[in-house]
Formats: structure tokens, sequence, C-alpha cells
């Protein structure tokens, strides 16, 4: 028996204005339909790298799924700053939309709970990353910005990759490919996946690809990292993307114009990246799958998750020649 055209159409119209409230919710947009990514609430620096009877004052909460958070993760394993810096991990309730703590943390069950305790307001939305300062029982910073310049400053540990990720004589190379690479590619994916209109998805799938091409153009020259022969701030805040890319990007948020074998230098360059030393422990690839296609309640209201290969394997995949 078939469904009446009438039925389809109140279904469409009623199932669109659900989604518009959810992901309204979700991600709030602007009057041209583009994410618009919230502010952070805790801006405040890292009070110094303090221990009481070794356990360190500061603790840099983490969500495995969340790439702002995975740049935070990587700074400290690339520095080695794990006996000055703990780590708490919370995941996502997919029942409740929010986080919540593997193990109770602090006497909390839930990451909004740290922010009512730091005294955020009922409207905050409770994000990863948190830098928490156990001395004063509050938050320090929850902007991933700040977070990884903050650690960086830190005195890198006995088995850091690098001794800093910010050299001197790169530092305005720096900024510009940070500036650039945050708006087109970092936030660009969520603008494609949480756009409201058509134009505003195009707008923001043009900028991810500008951006791609922009690095790749970067790379073809033989360097090993995007502002030349030292690894840098920019690096780490690119790969979060591109290591996500085929578990969530590349489908669940419409950014398969081109597969990223594509851009072989781009490939190159992930690879190289995940073969540092302590990075793929951060990249647990089957969790982000899981987490994404089933808790974006609003991109996948199914709940089915699809099954595809892990990073590890696709980066042990050469793409093919043109």
């Amino acid at each position: 028996m078939s469904i009446p055209p009438a039925v389809v159409s109140i279904s469409r119209q009623l199932w669109h204005s659900q989604w518009l409230m959810l992901m309204n919710g979700l991600a709030p947009a602007d009057e041209r339909g583009s994410f618009r990514r919230r502010p952070s609430c805790f801006r405040e620096t890292l009070l110094g790298s303090g221990n009481d009877q070794g356990i360190p004052r500061h603790v840099l909460v983490i969500g495995q799924s969340c790439p702002w958070a995975h740049r935070t993760w990587l700074v400290r394993q690339l520095k080695d700053l794990a006996t000055v810096v703990d780590m708490a991990v919370v995941r996502p309730n997919s029942a409740t939309g929010r986080w919540v703590f593997r193990e109770p943390f602090e006497g909390f069950q839930q990451l909004w709970q740290l922010y009512r305790q730091s005294g955020a307001g009922p409207g905050a939305h409770a994000t990863v990353p948190v830098l928490w300062d156990r001395y004063e029982g509050r938050i320090v910073n929850n902007e991933s910005a700040d977070i990884i310049e903050q650690l960086d400053i830190l005195p890198p540990g006995p088995h850091a990759v690098a001794t800093t990720l910010r050299p001197a004589d790169l530092v305005p190379s720096i900024q510009t490919w940070s500036e650039w690479l945050q708006s087109d590619v970092n936030d660009g994916v969520y603008r494609c996946g949480f756009a409201r209109t058509q134009e505003a998805y195009q707008r923001a799938l043009d900028d991810v690809f500008a951006g791609l091409d922009a690095v790749e153009q970067a790379l073809a020259d033989g360097r090993p990292w995007i502002c030349g022969e030292s690894l840098t701030m920019v690096d780490v805040r690119l790969f979060p993307t591109m290591a996500r890319w085929e578990a969530a990007y590349q489908d669940l948020f419409g950014c398969g114009l081109r597969p990223l074998w594509s851009f072989p230098c781009l490939w190159a360059w992930r690879r190289r990246f995940y073969q540092l030393p302590n990075v793929a422990a951060t990249c647990p690839s089957e969790t982000w799958r899981q987490d994404y296609f089933g808790s974006l309640f609003p991109l996948n209201p199914s709940g089915i998750v699809p099954q595809a290969p892990s990073l590890a394997s696709l980066l042990s995949l050469n793409p093919p020649r043109s």
C-alpha cells in the first residue's frame, strides 16, 4: 500500500521543522544559514605546573571524538607532559546529548557539573576541551586555541617530539596558516555538516576544498610539514580534521566532493604525522565513527553506524597514481 502524497508532504514539513529545532540546539547558525561557533566562556591562563604530592595541579578534560580536544591531547603527547598535566576523559551520552565522565571526576559525573561549579550560567554549553585547576576547583580555560599555546609554553618532557611547536622564526607563517585553516577547514567541515541551506553548504564546501588545495600546493615542494622543516601548531591544528575525514566528515558531513587520496602530498603528510611517537594512541577511529553517527541525531536519525576501514588501515595504503 502506497503512502498518500498528503501524508508525505505533511511529514516532510513536520520533520523539517523538528530538524531545524534540533539543529539550532546542536549548532547555532547565522542569518544566512551557516554554522556559527559559540564563543568560549573561560579564557584564563594556566597557573604554573605545580604538583601536590605527585598529583598534577591541572587536568586536561577531553572527549576522544572531539577534534578541538584532540589538538590539546596531541600537544600533551608531543611535548611529553603527562607528568605535569593530568587527563580525564568524557564520552557522549547519546540519550541526553551530554558529555559524561567514564569514571567520577572530582566528585562529578557529568561535564556540565564542572561548568556550574566554575560559575557558568544555565545557558552555557558544556564543551571539551577543558583545562581544570585542582587547587581552585574550577575551569581555567575551555578554548582549545588558548590551551594548546599554554601547554606548549610548559617545559618539554624527556621524550618530547619537539621542544616547541611555535618556533620564533615561523610565528608569522604559523599565525597566517592557523587563521586560514581554522576558518576554512577546521570550522569549514562543520559549516558543511551543520548548514541549514544548500547555499550555506556550498559556500562551506568551496572553502574546505580551497583550504585542502592550498595545503597540497604547499607540501608539493617536498617539505615534511606545512610551514617547512619544523613540526608546528599548524600541523597539530589540521591533523584532527584530516584524521576524521573518512570516519565522519566525508559522508556524514557531506565533504565527499573529492576523496582525500586525490591529494597525494596531504595524504603522505597525514601518514607522517600519524607515525610520530604517541600520536596513534590518540586516534581511536572506530570510536569516532560510533560517536559521530550514533550521537548526532539530526544528521543521522536512523542511528545506524556504517562500517568502514580504520584510520590505521587507510594509512597503510598508497593513493592510486593519476
